[in-house]
Protein backbone atom coordinates (compact mmCIF):
# COMPACT_ATOMS: atom_id res chain seq x y z
CA UNK A 1 0.00 0.00 0.00
CA UNK A 2 3.04 2.35 0.78
CA UNK A 3 4.69 2.06 -3.00
CA UNK A 4 1.91 3.47 -4.85
CA UNK A 5 1.49 6.39 -2.34
CA UNK A 6 5.32 6.97 -2.72
CA UNK A 7 5.31 6.60 -6.78
CA UNK A 8 2.46 9.05 -7.14
CA UNK A 9 4.46 11.89 -4.85
CA UNK A 10 8.08 11.37 -7.16
CA UNK A 11 5.79 11.70 -9.92
CA UNK A 12 4.29 15.21 -9.01
CA UNK A 13 7.64 16.28 -7.45
CA UNK A 14 9.11 15.49 -11.45
CA UNK A 15 6.30 17.51 -12.67
CA UNK A 16 7.24 20.95 -10.49
CA UNK A 17 10.83 20.12 -11.33
CA UNK A 18 10.65 19.85 -14.69
CA UNK A 19 7.75 23.05 -15.08
CA UNK A 20 10.23 24.89 -12.93
CA UNK A 21 13.10 24.17 -15.30
CA UNK A 22 11.24 25.17 -18.16
CA UNK A 23 10.55 28.54 -16.96
CA UNK A 24 13.84 29.11 -16.12
CA UNK A 25 15.00 28.33 -19.95
CA UNK A 26 12.38 30.34 -21.75
CA UNK A 27 13.57 33.50 -19.05
CA UNK A 28 16.77 33.32 -20.29
CA UNK A 29 15.94 33.27 -23.75
CA UNK A 30 13.86 36.21 -23.91
CA UNK A 31 16.59 38.31 -22.41
CA UNK A 32 18.88 37.06 -25.31
CA UNK A 33 16.65 38.57 -27.16
CA UNK A 34 16.27 41.67 -26.15
CA UNK A 35 20.24 42.79 -25.67
CA UNK A 36 19.00 46.42 -25.12
CA UNK A 37 17.32 45.81 -21.25
CA UNK A 38 20.13 43.03 -20.76
CA UNK A 39 23.10 45.65 -22.02
CA UNK A 40 23.73 49.05 -21.16
CA UNK A 41 23.26 51.88 -23.63
CA UNK A 42 25.94 52.99 -26.15
CA UNK A 43 26.71 56.47 -25.80
CA UNK A 44 24.97 59.10 -27.63
CA UNK A 45 26.08 61.78 -29.46
CA UNK A 46 23.81 65.52 -29.73
CA UNK A 47 22.73 64.66 -32.57
CA UNK A 48 21.34 61.29 -31.93
CA UNK A 49 19.82 62.79 -28.79
CA UNK A 50 17.78 65.03 -31.38
CA UNK A 51 16.55 62.19 -33.62
CA UNK A 52 15.25 60.43 -30.74
CA UNK A 53 13.48 63.39 -29.38
CA UNK A 54 12.02 63.79 -33.02
CA UNK A 55 11.24 60.27 -33.20
CA UNK A 56 8.66 60.49 -29.91
CA UNK A 57 6.81 63.15 -31.54
CA UNK A 58 3.59 61.94 -32.60
CA UNK A 59 2.30 63.12 -36.08
CA UNK A 60 -1.24 62.36 -34.76
CA UNK A 61 -1.04 65.10 -32.29
CA UNK A 62 0.96 67.75 -32.79
CA UNK A 63 1.86 70.76 -30.40
CA UNK A 64 -1.86 73.25 -29.93
CA UNK A 65 -0.65 77.01 -29.43
CA UNK A 66 -2.56 78.61 -27.03
CA UNK A 67 -4.02 81.51 -29.71
CA UNK A 68 -5.74 80.63 -32.79
CA UNK A 69 -5.10 82.68 -35.85
CA UNK A 70 -8.46 84.21 -34.96
CA UNK A 71 -7.58 86.20 -32.12
CA UNK A 72 -4.18 86.74 -33.67
CA UNK A 73 -6.01 88.99 -36.43
CA UNK A 74 -8.43 90.29 -33.75
CA UNK A 75 -5.57 91.73 -31.41
CA UNK A 76 -3.71 93.33 -34.60
CA UNK A 77 -6.69 95.47 -35.41
CA UNK A 78 -8.70 95.24 -32.80
CA UNK A 79 -8.04 98.36 -30.49
CA UNK A 80 -8.50 100.56 -33.93
CA UNK A 81 -12.20 99.19 -33.99
CA UNK A 82 -14.79 102.02 -32.65
CA UNK A 83 -17.99 102.49 -31.64
CA UNK A 84 -20.18 104.96 -33.35
CA UNK A 85 -23.45 106.40 -31.64
CA UNK A 86 -25.16 109.42 -33.54
CA UNK A 87 -28.57 111.73 -32.22
CA UNK A 88 -30.77 113.23 -35.08
CA UNK A 89 -33.69 115.36 -33.93
CA UNK A 90 -36.95 115.51 -36.33
CA UNK A 91 -39.70 117.77 -36.44
CA UNK A 92 -43.05 115.98 -36.46
CA UNK A 93 -45.83 117.84 -38.07
CA UNK A 94 -48.94 117.99 -35.95
CA UNK A 95 -51.94 116.83 -37.58
CA UNK A 96 -54.46 119.83 -38.13
CA UNK A 97 -57.14 117.73 -37.23
CA UNK A 98 -56.29 118.02 -33.75
CA UNK A 99 -57.19 121.65 -34.02
CA UNK A 100 -60.73 120.92 -34.65
CA UNK A 101 -63.18 122.21 -32.04
CA UNK A 102 -65.42 118.54 -32.52
CA UNK A 103 -61.35 117.27 -31.27
CA UNK A 104 -60.87 119.77 -28.89
CA UNK A 105 -64.40 118.99 -27.15
CA UNK A 106 -63.35 115.24 -26.05
CA UNK A 107 -60.28 115.86 -25.09
CA UNK A 108 -59.44 119.22 -23.94
CA UNK A 109 -57.61 122.43 -25.87
CA UNK A 110 -54.29 121.60 -24.04
CA UNK A 111 -53.84 117.90 -25.83
CA UNK A 112 -52.31 119.20 -29.04
CA UNK A 113 -49.92 121.25 -27.11
CA UNK A 114 -48.77 117.54 -25.25
CA UNK A 115 -48.47 116.36 -28.94
CA UNK A 116 -44.14 116.38 -29.10
CA UNK A 117 -43.29 118.34 -32.31
CA UNK A 118 -40.03 116.98 -32.11
CA UNK A 119 -38.45 113.40 -31.81
CA UNK A 120 -34.71 112.56 -31.22
CA UNK A 121 -33.75 109.46 -32.96
CA UNK A 122 -30.43 107.44 -32.29
CA UNK A 123 -28.10 105.22 -34.20
CA UNK A 124 -25.54 102.58 -33.58
CA UNK A 125 -22.68 101.83 -36.14
CA UNK A 126 -18.44 100.93 -36.37
CA UNK A 127 -16.18 102.32 -37.60
CA UNK A 128 -12.34 101.96 -37.66
CA UNK A 129 -9.64 104.69 -37.14
CA UNK A 130 -7.74 105.10 -40.56
CA UNK A 131 -4.34 106.69 -39.40
CA UNK A 132 -3.06 108.54 -36.43
CA UNK A 133 -4.44 112.25 -36.56
CA UNK A 134 -7.83 110.35 -36.14
CA UNK A 135 -9.39 110.05 -38.86
CA UNK A 136 -12.21 107.04 -38.90
CA UNK A 137 -13.85 105.24 -42.02
CA UNK A 138 -17.72 104.27 -42.09
CA UNK A 139 -20.12 103.77 -43.31
CA UNK A 140 -22.31 106.75 -44.97
CA UNK A 141 -25.71 105.66 -43.95
CA UNK A 142 -24.25 105.30 -40.47
CA UNK A 143 -23.54 109.22 -40.09
CA UNK A 144 -25.68 110.69 -42.67
CA UNK A 145 -27.99 113.26 -41.07
CA UNK A 146 -26.58 113.21 -37.83
CA UNK A 147 -26.77 116.22 -35.71
CA UNK A 148 -24.04 114.47 -33.16
CA UNK A 149 -21.36 112.16 -33.25
CA UNK A 150 -19.93 109.81 -30.36
CA UNK A 151 -16.81 108.11 -31.31
CA UNK A 152 -15.67 105.28 -28.31
CA UNK A 153 -12.59 103.83 -28.78
CA UNK A 154 -12.44 99.94 -27.17
CA UNK A 155 -10.58 101.69 -23.91
CA UNK A 156 -13.44 103.15 -23.72
CA UNK A 157 -12.62 107.06 -24.54
CA UNK A 158 -15.17 108.63 -26.34
CA UNK A 159 -14.97 111.97 -28.50
CA UNK A 160 -16.94 113.85 -30.16
CA UNK A 161 -16.90 112.94 -34.31
CA UNK A 162 -17.05 115.53 -37.34
CA UNK A 163 -18.03 114.21 -40.53
CA UNK A 164 -15.97 115.22 -42.94
CA UNK A 165 -17.37 113.98 -45.99
CA UNK A 166 -20.20 111.29 -47.44
CA UNK A 167 -20.95 109.48 -50.45
CA UNK A 168 -24.16 108.25 -50.67
CA UNK A 169 -23.69 106.46 -53.79
CA UNK A 170 -20.65 104.12 -52.30
CA UNK A 171 -22.03 104.19 -48.43
CA UNK A 172 -18.70 105.76 -46.97
CA UNK A 173 -18.22 108.70 -44.94
CA UNK A 174 -15.32 110.14 -43.11
CA UNK A 175 -15.00 111.31 -39.68
CA UNK A 176 -12.86 113.01 -37.82
CA UNK A 177 -11.99 112.77 -34.07
CA UNK A 178 -9.36 115.12 -32.19
CA UNK A 179 -8.00 112.63 -29.76
CA UNK A 180 -3.53 113.67 -30.29
CA UNK A 181 -1.10 111.51 -32.42
CA UNK A 182 -0.57 108.44 -30.74
CA UNK A 183 -3.85 106.66 -32.10
CA UNK A 184 -4.39 102.80 -32.84
CA UNK A 185 -3.94 102.32 -36.62
CA UNK A 186 -6.09 99.35 -38.02
CA UNK A 187 -3.58 97.70 -40.94
CA UNK A 188 -5.09 98.02 -44.29
CA UNK A 189 -4.54 95.12 -47.03
CA UNK A 190 -5.88 94.63 -50.56
CA UNK A 191 -9.08 93.27 -51.54
CA UNK A 192 -7.82 92.88 -55.06
CA UNK A 193 -5.72 89.77 -53.27
CA UNK A 194 -8.96 88.20 -51.71
CA UNK A 195 -10.41 84.41 -53.05
CA UNK A 196 -13.29 82.95 -52.63
CA UNK A 197 -12.90 80.33 -49.61
CA UNK A 198 -10.46 82.99 -47.70
CA UNK A 199 -10.93 83.40 -44.32
CA UNK A 200 -13.57 86.49 -43.54
CA UNK A 201 -13.34 88.06 -39.88
CA UNK A 202 -15.72 90.86 -39.11
CA UNK A 203 -15.22 92.82 -35.77
CA UNK A 204 -18.10 95.61 -35.12
CA UNK A 205 -20.95 96.27 -32.41
CA UNK A 206 -23.92 94.33 -33.62
CA UNK A 207 -27.17 95.33 -32.14
CA UNK A 208 -24.90 96.90 -29.37
CA UNK A 209 -23.19 94.29 -28.38
CA UNK A 210 -19.66 96.27 -28.18
CA UNK A 211 -16.70 94.49 -30.07
CA UNK A 212 -17.93 91.59 -31.29
CA UNK A 213 -16.27 88.92 -33.74
CA UNK A 214 -17.68 86.31 -36.25
CA UNK A 215 -16.01 84.50 -38.31
CA UNK A 216 -16.54 82.87 -42.04
CA UNK A 217 -15.02 82.45 -45.59
CA UNK A 218 -15.33 84.72 -48.37
CA UNK A 219 -18.55 83.34 -50.45
CA UNK A 220 -17.78 85.32 -53.47
CA UNK A 221 -16.42 88.09 -54.73
CA UNK A 222 -18.18 91.20 -56.72
CA UNK A 223 -21.19 90.90 -56.09
CA UNK A 224 -23.51 93.90 -57.78
CA UNK A 225 -25.09 96.38 -55.77
CA UNK A 226 -27.89 95.25 -58.42
CA UNK A 227 -27.88 91.92 -57.93
CA UNK A 228 -27.68 92.85 -53.91
CA UNK A 229 -31.26 94.86 -54.24
CA UNK A 230 -29.79 98.14 -53.86
CA UNK A 231 -29.86 99.80 -57.22
CA UNK A 232 -29.07 103.35 -56.21
CA UNK A 233 -25.35 102.41 -55.28
CA UNK A 234 -22.70 101.52 -57.38
CA UNK A 235 -20.75 98.78 -55.80
CA UNK A 236 -18.75 95.29 -56.05
CA UNK A 237 -19.82 93.51 -52.95
CA UNK A 238 -17.43 91.02 -51.07
CA UNK A 239 -20.02 88.35 -50.30
CA UNK A 240 -19.46 86.28 -46.96
CA UNK A 241 -20.91 84.41 -44.49
CA UNK A 242 -19.87 86.11 -41.45
CA UNK A 243 -22.65 87.38 -39.17
CA UNK A 244 -22.97 90.67 -40.01
CA UNK A 245 -26.18 92.22 -38.37
CA UNK A 246 -27.26 96.24 -37.66
CA UNK A 247 -24.44 97.75 -35.77
CA UNK A 248 -21.56 95.98 -37.59
CA UNK A 249 -22.10 98.65 -40.73
CA UNK A 250 -19.05 100.43 -40.77
CA UNK A 251 -16.49 98.02 -39.03
CA UNK A 252 -14.13 95.81 -41.25
CA UNK A 253 -14.15 92.93 -42.32
CA UNK A 254 -10.44 90.97 -41.56
CA UNK A 255 -8.27 88.64 -43.79
CA UNK A 256 -6.45 85.54 -41.42
CA UNK A 257 -3.26 88.03 -41.20
CA UNK A 258 -5.60 90.50 -39.54
CA UNK A 259 -5.60 93.21 -42.17
CA UNK A 260 -8.63 95.31 -43.25
CA UNK A 261 -10.26 94.05 -46.24
CA UNK A 262 -13.37 94.92 -46.78
CA UNK A 263 -16.10 97.78 -44.42
CA UNK A 264 -19.33 95.46 -43.33
CA UNK A 265 -22.29 96.81 -43.95
CA UNK A 266 -25.85 95.71 -42.95
CA UNK A 267 -27.72 96.74 -46.18
CA UNK A 268 -29.84 93.69 -46.27
CA UNK A 269 -31.84 93.11 -43.08
CA UNK A 270 -33.45 90.15 -44.80
CA UNK A 271 -30.25 88.52 -45.82
CA UNK A 272 -29.89 84.87 -43.68
CA UNK A 273 -26.28 84.05 -43.42
CA UNK A 274 -25.17 86.03 -45.76
CA UNK A 275 -23.06 89.58 -45.50
CA UNK A 276 -21.81 92.44 -47.76
CA UNK A 277 -18.66 94.53 -47.37
CA UNK A 278 -17.34 97.06 -49.69
CA UNK A 279 -13.93 96.29 -50.98
CA UNK A 280 -11.06 98.25 -48.86
CA UNK A 281 -9.44 99.47 -52.66
CA UNK A 282 -12.73 100.75 -53.44
CA UNK A 283 -12.53 102.40 -49.76
CA UNK A 284 -9.36 103.75 -49.74
CA UNK A 285 -9.57 106.41 -52.97
CA UNK A 286 -13.17 107.12 -51.85
CA UNK A 287 -11.90 107.61 -48.77
CA UNK A 288 -9.35 109.96 -49.83
CA UNK A 289 -11.47 112.09 -51.96
CA UNK A 290 -14.07 112.62 -49.07
CA UNK A 291 -10.84 113.86 -46.71
CA UNK A 292 -9.43 116.14 -49.67
CA UNK A 293 -12.92 117.50 -51.31
CA UNK A 294 -15.74 116.34 -48.58
CA UNK A 295 -17.75 114.80 -51.45
CA UNK A 296 -17.25 112.77 -54.18
CA UNK A 297 -18.42 113.22 -58.43
CA UNK A 298 -20.02 110.41 -59.95
CA UNK A 299 -20.40 110.62 -63.60
CA UNK A 300 -24.29 109.19 -64.54
CA UNK A 301 -26.02 109.24 -67.78
CA UNK A 302 -29.78 108.75 -66.64
CA UNK A 303 -31.26 105.74 -67.78
CA UNK A 304 -32.60 102.84 -65.71
CA UNK A 305 -31.72 99.61 -67.65
CA UNK A 306 -31.73 95.89 -67.38
CA UNK A 307 -29.24 93.37 -68.91
CA UNK A 308 -30.65 91.43 -71.92
CA UNK A 309 -30.18 88.36 -73.67
CA UNK A 310 -31.77 86.89 -76.99
CA UNK A 311 -33.78 84.37 -74.61
CA UNK A 312 -35.41 87.09 -72.89
CA UNK A 313 -35.79 89.16 -75.65
CA UNK A 314 -37.46 86.31 -77.15
CA UNK A 315 -39.53 85.35 -74.29
CA UNK A 316 -40.65 88.64 -74.32
CA UNK A 317 -41.67 88.54 -77.91
CA UNK A 318 -43.65 84.86 -77.49
CA UNK A 319 -45.80 87.03 -75.38
CA UNK A 320 -49.14 87.72 -76.73
CA UNK A 321 -49.32 91.00 -74.18
CA UNK A 322 -46.24 92.13 -73.93
CA UNK A 323 -46.58 95.81 -75.23
CA UNK A 324 -43.52 95.95 -77.27
CA UNK A 325 -41.34 93.87 -79.54
CA UNK A 326 -37.62 93.84 -78.00
CA UNK A 327 -34.38 92.98 -80.88
CA UNK A 328 -33.02 89.00 -79.92
CA UNK A 329 -29.67 90.53 -79.01
CA UNK A 330 -27.09 90.89 -76.03
CA UNK A 331 -27.25 94.21 -74.49
CA UNK A 332 -28.45 96.57 -72.01
CA UNK A 333 -32.44 97.41 -72.02
CA UNK A 334 -33.51 100.58 -71.21
CA UNK A 335 -36.76 100.76 -68.80
CA UNK A 336 -36.91 104.11 -68.25
CA UNK A 337 -35.22 107.41 -69.67
CA UNK A 338 -34.73 110.18 -66.25
CA UNK A 339 -36.06 113.73 -67.90
CA UNK A 340 -33.55 116.38 -68.24
CA UNK A 341 -30.60 113.77 -67.78
CA UNK A 342 -27.37 112.94 -70.09
CA UNK A 343 -29.41 110.27 -72.13
CA UNK A 344 -32.77 112.01 -72.51
CA UNK A 345 -30.65 115.14 -74.18
CA UNK A 346 -28.61 112.76 -76.52
CA UNK A 347 -31.93 110.78 -77.91
CA UNK A 348 -31.85 108.04 -75.81
CA UNK A 349 -35.42 106.37 -76.14
CA UNK A 350 -37.10 104.29 -73.24
CA UNK A 351 -37.00 100.07 -75.36
CA UNK A 352 -33.75 101.28 -76.65
CA UNK A 353 -31.09 98.32 -76.84
CA UNK A 354 -27.28 99.65 -75.58
CA UNK A 355 -24.77 97.55 -77.48
CA UNK A 356 -21.51 99.37 -77.73
CA UNK A 357 -19.86 102.25 -75.67
CA UNK A 358 -16.86 103.97 -77.25
CA UNK A 359 -16.77 100.65 -79.40
CA UNK A 360 -16.79 98.06 -76.56
CA UNK A 361 -19.29 95.93 -76.89
CA UNK A 362 -21.45 95.95 -73.55
CA UNK A 363 -23.31 92.80 -72.48
CA UNK A 364 -24.70 93.81 -69.27
CA UNK A 365 -26.00 96.30 -66.92
CA UNK A 366 -23.36 96.35 -64.20
CA UNK A 367 -20.98 96.43 -66.80
CA UNK A 368 -22.22 99.41 -68.94
CA UNK A 369 -22.31 101.07 -65.19
CA UNK A 370 -18.79 100.42 -64.34
CA UNK A 371 -17.91 101.37 -67.53
CA UNK A 372 -19.59 104.99 -67.02
CA UNK A 373 -18.07 105.25 -63.11
CA UNK A 374 -14.40 105.06 -64.59
CA UNK A 375 -15.10 107.93 -67.25
CA UNK A 376 -14.53 111.76 -66.82
CA UNK A 377 -17.51 114.63 -65.55
CA UNK A 378 -18.45 115.92 -68.68
CA UNK A 379 -16.55 113.06 -71.35
CA UNK A 380 -18.35 112.38 -74.20
CA UNK A 381 -19.19 108.80 -74.59
CA UNK A 382 -19.96 107.34 -77.95
CA UNK A 383 -23.16 104.56 -77.32
CA UNK A 384 -24.57 102.60 -80.18
CA UNK A 385 -28.10 101.70 -79.58
CA UNK A 386 -30.60 99.48 -81.28
CA UNK A 387 -34.46 100.75 -82.24
CA UNK A 388 -36.37 98.11 -83.47
CA UNK A 389 -34.33 97.04 -86.47
CA UNK A 390 -31.86 99.49 -86.88
CA UNK A 391 -29.00 100.57 -85.04
CA UNK A 392 -27.84 104.85 -84.27
CA UNK A 393 -24.74 106.41 -82.95
CA UNK A 394 -25.52 108.82 -80.13
CA UNK A 395 -22.94 111.03 -78.39
CA UNK A 396 -23.87 111.26 -74.90
CA UNK A 397 -22.17 113.95 -72.74
CA UNK A 398 -21.60 112.62 -68.52
CA UNK A 399 -22.89 114.95 -65.87
CA UNK A 400 -22.54 114.77 -62.63
CA UNK A 401 -24.99 112.75 -60.06
CA UNK A 402 -26.51 115.19 -57.64
CA UNK A 403 -28.47 112.50 -55.72
CA UNK A 404 -28.14 109.21 -55.17
CA UNK A 405 -31.93 108.14 -54.84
Amino acid sequence: MRFPKLFRSIRQLSSHVLAIALGVVLTVSTLQVLPSQAEPAPPMTAGDTSKVIAQRQSPATPAIGSTSFVTAAVNRVGTAVVRIDTERTITRRVDPSFEDPFFRRFFGDGFSQQMPSEQQLRGLGSGFILDKSGLVLTNAHVVDKADKVTVRLKDGRTFEGKVQGIDEVTDLAVVKINAGNDLPVAPLGSSNNVQVGDWAIAVGNPLGFDNTVTLGIVSTLKRSSAQVGISDKRLDFIQTDAAINPGNSGGPLLNGQGEVIGINTAIRPDAMGIGFAIPIDKAKAIAAQLQRDGKVAHPYLGVQMLTLTPDLAKENNTDPNSPIQIPEVNGVFVMRVVPNSPAASAGIRRGDVILQVDGKAITSAEQLQNFVEDSRLGQILQVKVQRGNQTQQLSVRTAELQNAS
